[in-house]
């Protein structure tokens, strides 16, 4: 029985600046992401019936057709009818790390890691811009989930140019394990009310996109500068989640307060993380947060910016 066993790291957004609708109903998007080592593990194995099996140890994650690690396995079947009939079918095995509904990416680095898993197992021969392409039509995260580090992304987030990043900064991440918050109530909520900021124009989309691959976060990261790096932090959703989630916009408040380079909620939320220059001081700050907000729902992590996204174990 063949098996592989990947590592699918989580993600968090370093700069998330809304600039319009497109056509497809999403939204015009500029982007910098950074992968980092919280992790979960991801094994394909292969069956003898033709059938995709989903197993997890998180009771809130979905074994169904609806999970996106399933989607993942299905796309493949779709695009390759016989690989089945040749290799039977697979199991994949999810062991969460990665908080669910985080605003981490954790269903799309799991969806990333069933790509590559299959890709092995099946002997595809998929290239990483085939593995992307592919990912692109599974969700906007799954590409960049793919490759991981550091990556500015455009359009809806499917469009990425890689950086050299800075592998070498820590991250005090921190989230209330009974609380989610819908990403599409997120970016429905911030058409409703800065709609009026939107540009409709592709030669203002240009220059906004533009300007961000020239701006302070851009910079920063190719100075190799967290104190820069942790100055230039931006998310747009926060103008629409921390009004309406008061428990989030206090623990962001307290978690700024602590110290750090800087503080930002990630993505749509509710995961809100602080920067550190080094593993002590993230510790520190976790310490502090804990005793500041002693609430047993309040989980607490620290990790490191990683310059991958899946990869492989040994």
């Amino acid at each position: 029985m063949r098996l592989y066993s990947l590592l699918a790291a989580a993600k968090i957004n370093l700069y998330l600046e809304i600039i319009g609708d497109r056509p497809d109903g999403f939204h015009e998007l500029v982007m910098v992401m950074q992968s980092v080592d919280l992790a979960d593990r991801v094994t394909v194995r292969s069956l003898g019936p033709e059938t995709i099996r989903i197993r997890c140890d998180h009771p809130e994650v979905p074994t169904d057709g609806s999970n996106l690690a399933y989607r993942a396995a299905a796309l493949l079947v779709e695009e390759f009818p016989n690989i089945m009939a040749k290799y039977g079918g697979v199991e994949i095995t999810i062991e969460k790390h990665i908080p669910v509904g985080a605003g981490l990416a954790g269903g799309s680095a799991n969806a990333a890691a069933v790509l590559v898993g299959l890709d092995l197992l099946w002997d595809l021969g998929l290239t990483q811009l085939e593995l992307q392409t592919l990912g692109a039509r599974l969700g906007s995260d799954v590409p960049f989930s793919l490759v991981g580090g550091t990556a500015i992304a455009t359009g809806r987030g499917e469009q990425l140019d890689f950086l050299y990043g800075l592998d070498g900064l820590w991250v005090l991440l921190a989230k209330y394990r009974q609380l989610s918050v819908s990403t599409p109530w997120a970016y429905q909520g911030y058409r409703q009310q800065f709609s009026h900021t939107y540009v409709s124009d592709d030669v203002s989309r240009q220059a906004r996109q533009a300007r961000v691959r020239s701006g302070a976060m851009v910079t920063a990261l190719g100075r190799q500068d967290g104190h820069q790096i942790g100055q230039a932090l931006q998310n747009d959703l926060e103008n629409v989640v921390l009004p309406a989630y008061p428990q989030v916009d206090r623990l962001r408040q307290v978690m700024a307060e602590m110290g750090g380079l800087g503080t930002l909620m990630s993505g749509s939320g509710p995961t809100v993380f602080t920067l550190a220059a080094t593993l002590e001081e993230a510790e520190t700050l976790k310490h502090q947060v804990s005793e500041r907000l002693a609430d047993t729902d309040l989980e607490l992590w620290v990790a490191r910016f990683t310059p991958t996204g899946v990869r492989l174990m040994d």
